[in-house]
């Protein structure tokens, strides 16, 4: 029997599962694809993400294979400098394939432990009061405490627990493939900066020996978007509207995507809880889909690892919905505003010059970037200090980083008074006692995912607060 089945090999499920392995917990992720895909949905790591591979220790992995970008125009694709004065260490984009984070995600969760058995589907799922039971297609049943599916928009185990997912049907497409083209590359990007004028949605990045990355609005919605879009389709829509076809040839692959926006009613049915795409679905108006699925893995991996151990305080696992849900609605309501600011429409048009005048303030323009990038998350709990809740960036300390503390996944309690003590949670947190001048509160108690749970020096309020996150001391 397994404690964890995570159902699906993404990103969502490959950060869980190394989450999760860092407490010990036995975990078996199930992906129905036989090999890893080739199709490059996502193009980066934005900031919250990027912190979250620092916090885990995995970030030097990532950046030789990615390109660190502070462009403006993720907003839409209003034109605007990348903000001064980011509340992080960590102020850029890393442009990085969605291919190699998977691969990079995999190697990690094998190093620490973890199954991972691709080829695999799940077709068939039940529960009781002492764990899960998964069907796969091969009519194989495993046996696990709890069951994630991370499975994707068309999550099939969302479908079997009956979880509604209300929201918007696609009311436009777009293509996308990687492939040769056959006209100089000043000529394309000459063209492509002229039909951008008018369609956001629309371009051609260069990927290097001579392959690019198009985009292009598609003619219609299809009926079955699983089905790819052929070649001569991709050049159809391209005459259509940059009035030539570049050429293009030799495609990689193809894929189309719609935008289509959803929100799962609830993330856990008892012992099943969703992840990633299952949860939640958007356009990918400013790169957002991977870094919110990697988040939700970076909220729930601990907690429920805690429930696991036997430590979970009451409510921490139902915590992962009521934290976690507001952030994808949030991250829906910012996609949908972006798909109408680049409409066509006479309407959005002069909202979209409006924005754009706005948007030429550093706050707005860093309020915007906050938002697109994670870092301006802030979890109710409760009032207090204007840190509760907020996730602590990385600070210089006198003796190291404070995110090269954290790479375990345990929680930790900076101090900065020397006063202070975690004794009877020794075994699920970390007490560092060191000063930074970039810190001007005596101490902070964070939880494994970074977010600050209290502020303070007193010790007597810290113990009122320690229970409620990591459960009963042990004397």
């Amino acid at each position: 029997m397994f404690d964890v089945i995570v159902a699906g090999g993404g990103p969502t499920g490959l950060m869980l599962a190394s989450e999760l392995r860092l407490h010990g917990v036995h975990v078996l992720v199930l992906e129905k694809d036989a090999e890893p895909t080739r199709v490059v949905r996502a193009l980066g790591l934005h900031v919250r993400s990027i912190e979250v591979m620092d916090q885990r220790g995995l970030l030097e992995r990532f950046l030789p294979h990615g390109q660190q970008f502070t462009v403006g125009g993720f907003f839409a694709g209003i034109g605007k400098s990348w903000p001064d004065r980011l509340d992080t260490a960590h102020s850029y984009v890393l442009g990085i394939p969605q291919t190699i984070t998977d691969r990079l995600l995999a190697e990690r969760a094998t190093e620490l432990g973890a199954e991972i058995r691709r080829g695999c589907e799940l077709v068939g799922l039940s529960q009781d009061e002492h764990g899960v039971t998964a069907e796969l297609a091969d009519g194989t049943q495993l046996r696990s405490r709890y069951l994630v599916g991370s499975d994707g928009g068309r999550s099939r185990v969302r479908k079997l627990l009956g979880v509604g997912f209300p929201g918007e049907p696609a009311r436009v497409e777009t293509l996308l493939g990687e492939m040769e083209v056959a006209v100089p590359p000043e000529t394309l990007a000459e063209v492509v900066a002229e039909v951008r004028k008018t369609q956001v949605r629309f371009g051609a990045v260069p990927l290097g020996d001579g392959v690019y990355r198009v985009v292009v609005p598609a003619e219609r919605v299809a009926e079955d978007r699983t089905v790819p879009p052929t070649l001569e389709e991709v050049k159809q829509q391209l005459r259509v509207f940059a009035g030539t076809d570049f050429g293009v040839h030799s495609p990689r692959w193809l894929s189309r995507f719609g935008d289509a926006t959803r929100l799962a009613e609830r993330y856990r049915t008892g012992r099943v809880l969703l992840a990633g795409d299952a949860a939640h679905i958007h356009p990918p108006t400013g790169g957002q889909g991977l870094n919110l699925g990697i988040q939700d893995a970076f909220n729930l991996g601990w907690k429920l690892a805690a429930e696991v151990n036997g430590w979970a305080p009451a409510g921490l696992l139902d915590s992962y919905h009521t934290e976690r849900r507001p952030v994808a609605a949030d991250v829906l309501d910012n996609t949908r505003a972006q798909m109408e600011l680049m409409s066509l429409e006479p309407g959005a048009r002069a909202v979209r010059r409006l924005l754009a005048e706005l948007v030429e303030f550093d706050e707005v323009n860093r309020y915007l970037i906050e938002k697109i990038t994670a870092i301006g998350v802030r979890y109710d709990f409760g009032d207090g200090h204007d840190l509760l809740g907020r996730r602590m960036r990385d600070v210089e300390l006198k003796r190291g980083r404070l995110y090269a503390r954290m790479h375990g996944g345990r929680g930790l309690l900076l101090d900065q008074t020397g006063r202070l003590s975690v004794a009877g949670w020794a075994d699920r947190i970390d007490h560092v006692v060191d000063v930074s001048e970039e810190l001007d509160v005596p101490a902070v108690l964070l939880r494994p995912d970074g977010h600050v749970a209290w502020v303070g020096d007193d010790q007597q309020d810290l113990l009122g607060q320690l229970p409620r996150w990591f459960g009963a001391a042990v004397s």
